[in-house]
């Protein structure tokens, strides 16, 4: 997870269990009561196929090897090879979600570029939530794009904020923070318009002018100068017209 200012660049999606992605899993933990809470969890889940259950770090570092995995449940203490020591062999690693019954190895868990990081007992609500960051993190690197349902999470006045992608009227820059105004309301975010203008759908916002990045199911009008959002007008830059005509007439044939 990577980190611009206090924007944490992640998209999530609600939990509401319409994703058609399916995740390979694996499990890979020496505790057999352990791994059998975590089978429930998966089988409950539309979006997760169990594909493999190890009970030490030797035997998955060799199915792992021979198996396509997505997405792994991994214990961090287990004997002979620890959950980083098998990460260490790896030289393709899947998605990570550590299973762990201590807070000690968080700091480290997330130098590993791990999804989550699980305490058992593992609630559900965590484990949901765990999830959907991985299924919207695959969607993202295989380019699989957003949806209606999809929102960010963005940090305003020290509080962790969901912004919906549809209701996300525009983006303005504001020296070192930027404004992101939505149907409802506008927030101040320490980022800049290039983080958010590499973490946004570019089939449905674009940067019309150095200091604003619009929704583009939002414009109703536009001419050489200015496009118009309601009765709100916004600049539009001359080099960009060409690029806004053909955005608009690709989101007319969506």
């Amino acid at each position: 997870m990577r980190f611009i200012g206090i924007l944490t660049i992640i998209a999530v999606r609600k939990p509401t269990f319409v994703d058609k992605l399916i995740l390979n899993c694996a499990i890979v933990d020496d505790s057999t009561l352990q791994r059998l809470s975590i089978v429930r969890l998966i089988d409950n889940h539309p979006s997760l196929n169990l594909v493999a259950e190890y009970n030490n770090a030797i035997e998955a570092k060799m199915g792992l090897v021979t198996t396509d995995i997505d997405l792994v449940f991994l214990d961090i203490e287990m004997p002979i090879l620890s959950g980083f020591d098998l990460l260490d062999d790896l030289t393709v690693k899947p998605q990570i979600i550590f299973v762990t019954g201590k807070t000690k190895y968080a700091f480290k868990a997330f130098d590993y570029d791990a999804v989550d990081y699980l305490r058992k007992p593992i609630s559900k609500d965590r484990f949901l939530n765990a999830v959907h960051k991985a299924i919207t993190l695959h969607k993202l690197k295989n380019d699989d794009g957003f949806d209606e349902e999809d929102f960010i999470f963005v940090k305003s006045n020290l509080k962790k904020r969901k912004v919906f992608l549809n209701e996300l009227r525009y983006i303005e820059a504001l020296g070192d923070y930027v404004r992101l105004v939505t149907e409802h309301d506008s927030l101040v975010v320490l980022s800049t318009m290039k983080a958010f203008e590499a973490l946004l759908p570019t089939d449905r916002f674009l940067r019309i002018h150095k200091s604003y990045i619009v929704n583009l199911d939002k414009v109703e009008r536009y001419n050489s100068k200015m496009i118009e959002l309601d009765n709100q007008q916004l600049p539009l830059s001359r080099n960009r017209k060409a690029q806004l005509i053909e955005a608009l007439t690709a989101t007319m044939n969506r």
